[in-house]
């Protein structure tokens, strides 16, 4: 299998869904603005959306995934069957067990996420109502990233890719066509959210059906095989969710903040995900069965060129993201968001979010890479260890960021950043003192070519933006005329650079067993 065609295959669903989710916030900032309706859906659907990207984005499938590209490579397709349906079956129990609890506790679910809202009863009771709404959502996108799961086992990459872009749809519809017509508009988006996970489950049905696996779940917690992935799963969930926790933590903090501070986080968040989604998500999906298979199959050497490969190939696409969304914040979110009901303020906050959240874009990348390194080899303890360490760094820094620094959200959003950072660097460390990884050689050039590449694309961008005209008083034509100049100019620059200094997309190409 060539790694590089998996990788743009997923990256290219990654984006069409990346972009429908821009055009999403776009009509969802512009019908409801920011301010206390939208406050109160956004903390509603923090939990359900967190167990989204802890799900789709990787952690299930670090504890499922490796143990079962052991049973395939090992045991055969008739035990793999057998195994799928018994994890199905206790993964369906504990599904079914936590929406229910979910939907009865909704009450302190909201009052231990935005404790702020308990001091105007109207709002913590609107929210609850939104919560019991959203959280069926949970049950079905965990079975669907489960099924995902299998499929990029079994190397079909982009169809799981796609899927989000169905939730995305259904957003879309039901703010134009729904929210219209109802007493309380915000319900809208409530509906939106369960539509999209039955849709996102069923979508991928036939497709497990192709690869033989889809199974009536069976119920046998006593398996030994499936009782070590619901070990391994709570604290694979945990490590690898450290970011999404911290998010979590900071809506309770922002909760008493402003009105339109979760807001305004929510929406720098969401054009955080463009780049994790498109970058290291869909790297960290293709490069888990790859690692797993050579761990089962003793191949050492294998696992080293893969994590290598996958390292270089995020610096290459990351880190020019990094410093182009940090340069280009305040023109894109005037672009994408300030129009109708979403101020100017509005826009300058979630810039300065936006701001925030860029330092620690490569941390949150690098993340989604190096952490498979670990699950590959079923070593679930090192990950916690090193997760429990950022958030407990990550909450003490929010907390003098929240007190010292003027603009409160940015503070919030940087203390994020700066622990991605640090959680990145602790898991890069540990793979080598523990020798699980060895670099190959040609790093030092490589980066000494990478600087120069991204140096000359910033130094583009900063020039260009002295002479363009400001985006503040402009139609959205025009800025989106000015933001397209911007960025093509930048990805030109980089990528005629990188071509000046030798680097040809070939010399990336990576090939593994299927």
């Amino acid at each position: 299998m060539n790694l590089l065609k998996a990788l743009a295959a997923v990256s290219s669903m990654t984006m069409i869904s990346r972009v429908l989710g821009l055009v999403r916030e776009i009509i969802i900032s512009h019908t409801f603005g920011a301010g206390t309706a939208t406050d109160v859906f956004f903390t509603a659907f923090k939990l359900p959306n967190l167990l989204r990207r802890i799900f789709a984005e990787g952690a299930f499938s670090q504890a499922f995934v490796p143990i079962l590209a052991e049973h395939k490579t090992r045991n055969g397709d008739e035990a793999t069957r057998i195994f799928v349906a018994k994890v199905c079956g206790a993964l369906t129990l504990a599904l079914l067990v936590i929406t229910a609890l979910g939907i009865i506790a909704a009450p302190v679910i909201i009052y231990l996420s935005a404790a702020g809202f308990s001091s105007d009863p109207a709002k913590f009771t609107l929210a609850t109502e939104l919560l019991r709404w959203v959280f069926p959502y949970i049950l079905f996108i965990s079975l669907a990233s489960f099924v995902g799961s299998i499929l990029n086992t079994w190397n079909a990459f982009s169809i799981p890719a796609f899927v989000p872009t169905l939730l995305n749809l259904s957003f879309i519809g039901c703010a134009i066509f729904l929210a219209p017509h109802l007493e309380q508009p915000i319900f809208a988006l409530a509906i939106a959210v369960l539509i999209g996970g039955v849709i996102q489950l069923a979508f991928q049905l036939p497709w497990l059906a192709r690869c033989n696996m889809l199974v009536m779940p069976r119920l046998d917690l006593a398996d030994p095989a499936v009782r070590q992935v619901m070990k391994n799963m709570l604290p694979a969930l945990f490590a690898v969710s450290v970011a999404q926790i911290s998010i979590l933590i900071n809506s309770n903090l922002a909760s008493f903040l402003e009105a339109g501070s979760i807001s305004w986080i929510f929406y720098a968040d969401r054009l955080m995900e463009f780049p994790v989604g498109v970058l290291g998500v869909a790297l960290g999906t293709i490069l888990l069965p790859s690692l797993s298979k050579s761990i089962a199959s003793d191949d050492q050497a294998e696992y080293s060129r893969l994590l290598d490969w996958g390292l270089r190939l995020c610096l290459l696409l990351c880190l020019p993201a990094t410093i182009a969304l940090g340069l280009l914040a305040k023109p894109l979110i005037l672009t994408v968001f300030q129009s109708g009901k979403f101020t100017l303020h509005d826009a300058v906050m979630t810039q300065q979010a936006l701001t925030g959240y860029s330092i620690g874009l490569m941390g949150m990348i690098l993340v989604k890479i190096l952490a498979p390194g670990f699950y590959a080899r079923k070593d679930i303890r090192t990950p916690v260890r090193i997760a429990c360490i950022t958030l407990g760094s990550t909450l003490a820094i929010n907390l003098v960021f929240i007190t010292t620094l003027p603009y409160k959200q940015a503070g919030l959003t940087l203390g994020i950043a700066l622990g991605q950072c640090l959680n990145a660097w602790l898991l890069y460390t540990t793979l080598r003192s523990k020798n699980y990884f060895v670099p190959q050689t040609g790093w030092l050039p490589f980066m000494g070519k990478l600087t120069i590449a991204v140096l000359s694309m910033a130094a583009v961008l900063i020039i260009l933006q002295h002479f363009l005209p400001t985006f503040e008083h402009a139609s959205r034509l025009a800025r989106t005329g000015w933001l397209s100049i911007l960025v093509v100019a930048g990805a030109l620059s980089y990528f005629v650079s990188l071509a000046a200094l030798g680097y040809r997309p070939r010399d990336f190409r990576r090939h593994t067993s299927r």
